[in-house]
């Protein structure tokens, strides 16, 4: 089965306000996440804040997570960056540090064409035995792939899956339905927005990439193995349950929520990269009691 497959949780990684990865800090998050059975690690995700971090020092993260994690549970590491040749020397840099994936964001700043961003996948792809992971995260990104480029792209070497966000319009399933009739369907298709954790679960997505995963491994873990397992209404009980926690991470971004949980449960001290600015005391309340329902269950 593809490393795609099941649940990938993705942790903030801990760095001190100069951008110093806390190596220790990767090393207890990620064993963590390891122990409590998820299926794959997303390392230097949009959660792990990969755009503002060196290289140097996400070596530095990858090199920690393999040695507590490789050859234990999969680790998918995100190389999204501007430039072409930067992404290539960054998924080099995963390969030679352990790494069993990759992950790649559209990222830009003069925005991207459809013909661009399939020339910046290639060239990446053309240069790693890897297995890559295409990235759709138009709200970060700002850049939506076409149904006609995510076909192109399927047929490149060592491109293996692809992240989806909700969709624009209409339900994950008939989304998924329409992808998997498509030259798509040949890769892995999972979703990430974890409000339509449910829905994409039950629809059928070979993966979820989740936020709350990455520090409510357990919970998380429990979600897919219901849908896996055809429990509808366990998986609806667990999605009412989080809806308090999806609407925090609606309000805030869920990087906001998530390091904030991560805090209350001792997880690490880690704050977020300025000029991203952490929850207010108030707001941070709010998140205790969601944590409180979550881990009641």
């Amino acid at each position: 089965m593809s490393i795609f497959h099941g649940l990938s949780a993705f942790p903030i990684t801990p760095a001190n306000e100069h951008g110093v990865v806390d190596t220790e800090g990767v090393m207890r998050l990620t064993a963590h996440l390891s122990a409590k059975g998820v299926d794959s690690i997303g390392l230097l995700g949009s959660t792990g804040t990969y755009a503002y971090l060196s290289r140097t020092e996400r070596c530095r993260a990858i090199r920690a997570a393999v040695k507590t994690v490789g050859g234990k549970t999969p680790l998918i590491v995100g190389i999204g960056t501007l430039r072409t040749d930067d992404a290539q020397n960054l998924a080099r840099d995963a390969a030679a540090e352990g790494a069993d994936g990759l992950l790649m964001a559209p990222v830009s700043y003069t925005p991207l064409t459809q013909e661009e961003a399939y020339q910046h996948y290639q060239a990446v792809a053309e240069v790693t035995s890897l297995p890559l992971c295409i990235y759709n995260n138009p709200s970060t990104t700002h850049f939506s792939f076409s149904r006609d480029l995510l076909e192109r792209l399927a047929d490149l070497p060592n491109i293996a899956a692809v992240k989806m966000p909700a969709p624009a319009e209409g339900t994950v399933a008939q989304e998924l339905g329409a992808l998997r009739s498509s030259p798509v369907g040949k890769l892995a298709i999972g979703y990430s927005g974890d409000w339509i954790a449910a829905e994409a679960l039950l629809a059928g997505s070979d993966g979820w990439f989740s936020v709350l995963g990455g520090f409510l491994p357990k919970l998380a873990k429990a979600m897919v193995t219901a849908a896996h397992g055809g429990d509808t209404y366990a998986v609806n009980q667990y999605q009412r349950a989080l809806e308090p926690m999806w609407a925090l991470f609606r309000e805030f971004g869920s990087l906001r929520v998530a390091y904030a949980a991560i805090n209350l449960l001792e997880l690490s001290p880690a704050q977020p990269p300025r000029p991203i600015l952490p929850l207010t005391s108030q707001d941070r309340r709010r998140v205790e009691d969601a944590l409180k329902v979550c881990t009641a269950l």
